[in-house]
This record gives C-alpha cells, structure tokens and sequence, in this order.
C-alpha cells in the first residue's frame, strides 16, 4: 500500500500530476485545489496517496495531506458518490472547512462543487453529519445551533435569525456560528431580531 509519494514533478494533466519518484512516473489524480498549490515542474513535491483498485484499473489519488485523503475515503462511502465528485468538493475547499460545510448542514457550501447537486449535497450533509465534527474547527455549540436549525428543533428564533443572515449573504457555517455566540449572550429566549443584531455584531469583529 501506497500512503505518500515523494519526488520530482514531472509534467501536469488537467487532473493529474506526474510524479517522478527515482525514474518511476506515477500519474497521481488530485483535486483542482491541490495541484494548484503543487510546485513547478523540475521541483521536488510529496502527496498523501490513496490507491483504488478495480477490476479494469489502478489508479492513485493525491492529497495535501492525510487528513484530506480520509475525506476522499469518507466522501466515497456515500451512496452515488465516486471518486470524480469527491475531488469536486475536496478542490474547492480544503478537509477542515468540508468537515465544518457538514457538521453545520450547509448545503450550499458542498453544492459549490462542480457536479454535486441538492440531492447529492443532502445526502452527504445526512449520512456523514455525525463523523463530520470529529474533523470540524468550529465549536460544538454552533454545530448543535446549526443541527437544531436545519432539522426545525430549535426554536422559530433561531431558525429565522440563521435565516435572515444566510439571507444577507453570510455562507450557513458562518450564520450558525454568529447565532450561537449571539444565543450565549442573549439566552435562548431571545427574539430572532436580538440574535440577529447580535450575531451581525458577531460578523463584524
């Protein structure tokens, strides 16, 4: 088993990199993110690999790092997600800000991705929702705000406040997040017009 490749860059395709590891090119398919961040070619560079094998084919996965390879590996176990859209969504954001997209059940944030539809997203967002906030970097508190929001068992308040700031154009993560520091100092009897001016204020440090 193959967990890093380490050597020279070769050449680059449109979603692949050819690494030149002591004269043996190993064509390594990466998210568009990651083989932005490559070096150039001529110059040494090192991926984290995950390897499929199939019964027509072998082929190698690059990531920036481990943490990244076990998204695509989490990605991959929801049904009618391959391997195409798992780097869809790891090369628009990287595995941190994925995990915090699903912990928070914003949909959006994953929909970005090339190919991934509502369908896709939500199932996603469902099926990893509880693995996802042992990777996220937000706090617990937002996450059970945000949870409490989408599934409608919070209160009317804080839906509506996670609403009107998505509204406003503030991503969904970044909604939850100002609503649950807004909550912890307004109470959760507060009105969804307290924790909305709260949580702008929140927005705006």
């Amino acid at each position: 088993m193959i967990g890093k490749l380490k050597g020279i860059v070769d050449s680059y395709g449109d979603d692949y990199v050819l690494l030149d590891v002591q004269g043996v090119c190993y064509q390594v398919h990466c998210p568009s993110r990651v083989l932005q961040h490559l070096p150039r070619v001529g110059e040494a560079g090192s991926v984290s690999i995950e390897t499929v094998v199939r019964e027509d084919m072998i082929r190698l996965y690059g990531f920036a790092n481990d943490s990244e390879r076990e998204w695509f590996r989490l990605l991959t176990t929801v049904q009618g997600v391959g391997a195409k859209v798992a780097l869809a969504i790891l090369g628009i954001m990287p595995a941190n800000e994925v995990a915090n997209a699903i912990a928070l059940g914003d949909k959006a944030s994953v929909m970005r991705a090339p190919g991934v539809g509502k369908k896709v997203a939500e199932r996603i967002v469902a099926e990893l929702k509880d693995k996802a906030p042992n990777f996220a970097s937000v706090d617990q508190g937002s996450i059970e705000v945000a949870q409490a929001a989408q599934a409608d068992l919070g209160s009317s308040a804080v839906a509506d406040a996670v609403s009107a700031l998505s509204n406003l154009g503030y991503q969904s993560a970044q909604a939850s997040a100002a609503v649950a520091a807004a909550l912890k100092t307004a109470g959760e009897d507060a009105p969804a017009e307290k924790l909305i001016r709260l949580g702008l204020k929140e927005l705006a440090q």
